[in-house]
């Protein structure tokens, strides 16, 4: 793990408190309008995790996630500040060029069966699917808000490398390994 990195990844507020509590283990990424003709790539191999809360909608959501969804706009920060739930280390990328597969992903993440499929379709088929194993500090890092980080983008750097030294798994190396597993049984092996 580095010592320290100012790099974060942008990603819908309940997706990142369930990432963050151990609810689910991979991220679901089509990519942002500004990433660029290529698509999304994990340019990152570690990242802190930074919500967002422009396009959180209920209806994207599977109806189990709804009180998580509450209580992440409720909690929602108002003082200027970017609160950093946690830390994301890519273990696998799924490239999912697949409709049926990435449904079968069902109950390991949060996305409803029509987000999925919309998010699929957008542009090009496909989706990437990381794999991450997420840590959490006894006290989140905040950073204050800035223009920079304005756009849909899933990347954005911090205005400094914040530490890592005190980060814990949020789940047992075994629980983990039960999850990475549960995706690989229905993915195959990652193609990055």
């Amino acid at each position: 793990m580095q010592q320290t990195n100012p790099m974060a990844f942008k990603e819908w507020g309940v997706i990142t408190r369930a990432l963050a509590s151990g609810i689910q283990s991979i991220i679901i990424r089509k990519g942002g309008i500004h990433e660029g003709r290529d698509g999304f790539r994990v340019a990152h191999p570690e990242f802190w995790l930074f919500p967002t809360y422009l396009h959180e909608s209920p209806d994207q959501l599977v109806p189990e996630a709804a009180a998580l969804l509450d209580q992440t706009l409720a909690e929602r920060p108002t003082d200027g500040l970017h609160h950093l739930p946690g830390y994301a280390e890519v273990c696998d990328v799924y490239e999912v060029t697949e409709l049926p597969k990435l449904l079968q992903l069902a109950g390991q993440h949060l996305w409803s069966a029509d987000t999925l499929d919309q998010r699929f379709h957008y542009r090009q088929p496909g989706v990437f699917v990381l794999v991450t194993r997420i840590y959490r500090q006894p006290r989140p890092p905040a950073i204050p808000d800035s223009p920079h980080f304005a756009g849909c983008r899933s990347w954005v750097e911090l205005p400094e490398e914040l530490p890592t030294a005190e980060l814990v798994p949020v789940l047992s190396d075994a629980q983990f390994a039960e999850q990475r597993q549960a995706v690989a049984r229905v993915l195959g092996t990652a193609s990055v």
